[in-house]
């Protein structure tokens, strides 16, 4: 089958240790020109206009995709991703366990459909925010070469659970205000993060609500038995687990709290957190 109303953007990581990404970017390339199809390669630099372009393929992980977003935050082209990072929860979401060549077949016949997206403190995501230990653990994994998939996220994660202390967290949402000790609270657009941890099972990416999660006081051999149990999105009616769906929620602390976006490590007192419905659209 012929595109000729194709011309492809295809934009790789331009940040180090990114030879995973440049090697599929490549394969693409090779699999686009033997059906014919327009394509331009950016590695070293992204685009500043988009003129003559049809769709942006970008090719990285969850990381790779949050700069992508924020840098093009008005971006209205269909988006596809291609996994070439540590952490690729978004594209599983999309894509499931398809094969290079199948995923490049499907995008080609897809249909762009919209996605939400969230902001946190003025920075998108697309997956979620981590707050308290969640934050730690990404914190503790800075300037450290990161392992394929949950290797470095479960790494660390050992390395802390049981030192980790719970905060004091004021929680506000539309309707309810939550104020407790908390261990971690998530706010989720997407199901997983973190490699494969299902933090929130029932999110939707186009129902225009965010998933939150506010796990409470819990001990250290608790938080160990229970960890395969939040792996498997298995943890919404634990005694110790509040649950709620809202398009808006701060979460504030009298004092900094670690936190991550999409995987991208900050700290803050507060956390400013709403929906952008359809913000984006996907070929998924």
């Amino acid at each position: 089958m012929s595109y000729p109303e194709k011309h492809i953007a295809l934009l790789c990581n331009p940040g180090p240790h990114n030879e995973k990404a440049l090697r599929i970017t490549d394969d693409i390339a090779l699999l686009l020109t033997g059906m014919g199809i327009g394509h331009s390669i950016f590695t070293s630099y992204w685009p500043k206009v988009w003129e003559g372009i049809s769709d942006a393929w970008i090719i990285g992980g969850d990381g790779t995709l949050n700069h992508f977003i924020n840098q093009y935050p008005e971006f209205d082209l269909p988006i596809s991703l291609f996994a070439g990072g540590s952490g690729n929860d978004f594209h599983w979401m999309l894509y499931g366990e398809k094969n290079l060549e199948d995923q490049v077949d499907f995008v080609l016949e897809g249909q762009a459909q919209p996605v939400d997206a969230g902001i946190c403190n003025g920075r998108l995501f697309l997956n979620g925010v981590g707050i308290g230990f969640d934050g730690a653990i990404v914190r503790d994994m800075l300037g450290k070469k990161k392992l394929a998939g949950k290797a470095s996220y479960l790494f660390s994660i050992l390395k802390n659970i049981a030192v980790y202390h719970e905060k004091a967290c004021t929680i506000q949402l539309l309707s309810e205000k939550i104020s407790q000790d908390c261990f971690m609270i998530s706010v989720a657009n997407a199901k997983r993060y973190g490699g494969s941890f299902l933090v929130a099972p029932k999110a939707i990416l186009s129902d225009g609500l965010l998933d939150v999660n506010i796990i409470g006081r819990i001990n250290p051999f608790s938080r160990l038995r229970y960890l395969p149990v939040i792996e498997k999105g298995e943890h919404l009616a634990l005694s110790f687990i509040q649950y709620r769906q809202d398009s808006r929620v701060s979460i504030s602390s009298s004092s900094s709290l670690h936190a991550h976006i999409d995987g991208e490590y900050i700290s803050a007192e507060m956390f400013e957190i709403s929906l952008l419905p359809k913000r984006f659209s996907f070929i998924y």
